[in-house]
């Protein structure tokens, strides 16, 4: 009889240690996506349009959380939902942002008149323009470029024109591969 009793004991606690690792593993899980919804997001670089800032096979963090309380800034390296695909995602950079004059004059970016000083780009680079050079950001948009300016290298809003902040996945600032002089804060 001492017997069935330990049995039972065993048993009951094998169930309670199985019910322990199953709410675990199901919370884990909760908030794996938790964060992966609201707060953080890996991306994967695919393509050069954002040479010489990232390269083929970059990865990156994407914050999400920042969106809540302000829009993407100038100067912000964006990922966001391809206008001209429902499957794809773009990186790219934030140029303007609504109520701004962005001309390309020359092969040269404007900003409100201003000429805009890109240091993240290839010294001596042209900027090419594809069917128009003037684009005033309507409000809730942005005006996004590729920091690639190559002829054809990037998809931006040279071609699609501006794009809803709302489209706007995260914002990266932090490559965390691969593991070399690259590894760390985007500038």
């Amino acid at each position: 009889m001492d017997n069935d009793k330990n049995d039972n004991k065993k048993s009951s606690n094998d169930k309670n240690d199985m019910m322990d690792w199953i709410k675990s593993i199901a919370f884990a899980i909760i908030i794996a996506v938790f964060i992966k919804t609201f707060l953080f997001n890996s991306t994967y670089v695919l393509g050069n349009s954002m040479y010489p800032t990232l390269h083929e096979k970059d990865r990156l963090f994407s914050v999400k959380v920042s969106l809540i309380f302000k829009g993407p800034e100038r100067g912000d390296i964006v990922i966001i939902k391809a206008p001209d695909s429902e499957r794809k995602d773009y990186i790219k950079r934030v140029i303007g942002i609504e109520g701004d004059l962005v001309e390309i004059i020359e092969g040269r970016v404007y900003l409100n008149k201003k000429l805009l000083e890109e240091d993240y780009i290839e010294e001596g680079s042209y900027t090419h323009i594809y069917n128009k050079n003037t684009w005033t950001v309507p409000e809730g948009e942005i005006f996004v470029l590729g920091d690639n300016r190559e002829k054809d290298a990037s998809k931006d809003s040279r071609s699609f024109g501006t794009v809803p902040s709302k489209s706007v996945k995260g914002i990266t600032g932090f490559r965390y591969f691969p593991l070399n002089d690259d590894f760390g804060s985007l500038d």
